[in-house]
């Protein structure tokens, strides 16, 4: 087997600074694959989500020409407040305390239970 390869070559594109979502979607139309730095690692998609990530780097850099659907790397960090958790399910509002507060028996009395307690 030669070293031919029968695909063409495209143009690698700048996903610096995007979302790793958008850059998913421009790294298809471009022809190319984003991809983790670690071959052997998860892919990237199973590390980022869920949250918000961007891309900081890439390799090769935007401009290159690659092999239609050769791997592009990138590196990313997390956009969101919560670090690598992402979004989580909203927060309920704590409930109305004088909802669930406890009401007292009306026939039982302070007098009943010190009655109830002392020894006979």
């Amino acid at each position: 087997m030669g070293g031919h390869r029968h695909a063409d070559l495209v143009v690698v594109p700048d996903v610096v600074g995007m979302t790793v979502s958008d850059a998913r979607q421009v790294a298809s139309e471009a022809g190319v694959a984003l991809a983790q730095p670690d071959p052997d690692g998860p892919p990237l998609g199973a590390l980022t989500w869920p949250g918000v990530w961007v891309i900081t780097e890439q390799d090769p850099p935007a401009g290159n020409h690659v092999y239609r659907w050769d791997s592009v790397r990138v590196r990313f960090r997390s956009a969101g407040p919560g670090g690598a958790a992402g979004v989580r399910e909203p927060r309920r509002p704590l409930p109305d305390p004088d909802v669930l507060s406890a009401e007292k028996d009306p026939e039982e009395t302070t007098d009943d239970v010190s009655k109830d307690s002392a020894p006979e």
